[in-house]
């Protein structure tokens, strides 16, 4: 997945932390970029190590792993872990949600994977989806449904008949109505995905899943804003408001309130960011220990990966902006359908939009678009991190769970 590039990345200067009181520290581009990919484990070989525990490891420290439906290649949750644990498996996923039950599914800004260990910052979102009234799902419908569960075990869309089809009024939606009952028991927290096959889930009661007598204590208000503020320190390095409380922006006051805490214990700092504007940046004083450059590696980074999805933060460090075109019409198109970003080193050189020919069995590449002036050696390093990368597209398992 990652070749080594000629020549290597110069080192770069140690951070001094020297600065006039209540002045931010200022930081280089190249700085930024590194503090990032140090805490996006992007600037290492094995960063998690191997086996299933690395599955574990990744989720924990990333915070989120997000899951998407698309598969003209690997779907993103396989994606985003291959690029950090060389020797993945998926397995090693199904091991962590299913059998070890590390893992657990919840919606962050999207539907990802997160450490179980943090289930109690998501029981406030639970009860409050349970108390939707547009859910439009009758409360003996829904205690029907645990009841059947409770009775037979888990089960699947697929376990259950309805009498009665409905028009789909989403694409991805489903004509049985007993989806929704079932989606609504999962967010309420009632359910939860104890298997995944695809896109195909199967649900069971959440404290039979877990072994629980009963579920943890739900975090407070506060409790949650130090989880988003720590979760986004450990795996942004560098962060904003706005990139802490992506996809969850009511949460922005108490976050604000967690920050100014942090800073005054000198837990934070504030840091210059440029291209920032007004828009305040904050950092952990260890995260500012930058002693050299990334090493330069070639990723292949997958749209929905957590370097590349908040597009400003990606262009403000980066310098490139990447625009996800699957939804945009063809002739419109700049980068194709799926383009991938490509990281070198701490550049963003290229955008490739793949596609996986499993019936021929093989990686194509439907358009190469350079970001970075091309430079010797480059696009042989990516063509070289394209060889492991259609390995693990064409893996047997992978074909298996494309159907």
């Amino acid at each position: 997945m990652d070749e080594q590039l000629e020549p290597p990345v110069p080192t770069l200067p140690r951070i001094s932390l020297r600065r006039r009181r209540g002045s931010p520290v200022e930081l280089t581009a190249a700085q930024l970029r590194a503090i990032w990919l140090r805490a996006q484990r992007l600037d290492t070989r094995v960063p998690f190590g191997e086996g299933p525990e690395a599955t574990r490891r990744a989720v924990a420290h990333l915070g989120y792993v997000q899951i998407d439906t698309i598969n003209v290649i690997e779907r993103s949750h396989h994606h985003i872990l291959h690029n950090r644990i060389p020797s993945y498996a998926r397995s090693d996923l199904e091991r962590a949600q299913s059998g070890e039950k590390s893992v657990f599914e919840y919606w962050t800004h999207a539907l990802a994977y997160v450490a179980v260990e943090d289930y109690r910052f998501f029981l406030p979102e639970m009860e409050r989806r349970r108390a939707l009234p547009s859910t439009g799902v009758a409360e003996a419908d829904h205690a029907a449904l645990l009841a059947r569960i409770r009775r037979e075990g888990p089960l699947s869309i697929r376990d259950i008949d309805d009498e009665v089809l409905v028009e789909k009024t989403h694409p991805w939606d489903s004509r049985k109505p007993s989806r929704r009952v079932l989606r609504h028991a999962f967010y309420a927290g009632d359910l939860v995905v104890s298997r995944r096959v695809g896109m195909l889930k199967t649900y069971e009661l959440t404290n039979r899943h877990f072994g629980w007598r009963r579920r943890p204590k739900p975090a407070t208000e506060a409790q949650i804003a130090d989880y988003l503020l720590r979760r986004a320190v450990v795996s942004q390095g560098v962060v904003s408001l706005d990139s802490i409380c992506y996809g969850r922006l009511s949460a922005k006051p108490a976050v604000a309130a967690a920050i100014e805490t942090a800073v005054r214990r000198r837990r934070l700092v504030p840091v210059q960011v440029e291209g920032a504007g007004k828009v305040a940046h904050w950092a952990a004083p260890e995260a500012l220990e930058v002693a050299g450059a990334p090493e330069p590696l070639v990723h292949i980074l997958s749209p929905f990966d957590p370097l590349v999805i908040q597009r400003r933060r990606l262009e403000m460090f980066f310098g490139y902006a990447h625009r996800f075109e699957a939804y945009v019409p063809a002739e419109k198109r700049v980068q194709g359908y799926f383009a991938l970003p490509v990281l070198a080193g701490d550049e963003i050189v290229a955008a490739i939009d793949l596609k996986t020919d499993r019936q021929e069995g093989r990686l194509l590449i439907r358009k190469w678009s350079w970001i970075a002036p091309q430079r010797a050696g480059l696009k042989a390093a990516i063509e070289a991190a394209l060889a492991p990368f259609e390995r693990f597209q064409l893996s047997p398992a992978a074909r298996e769970e494309a159907g």
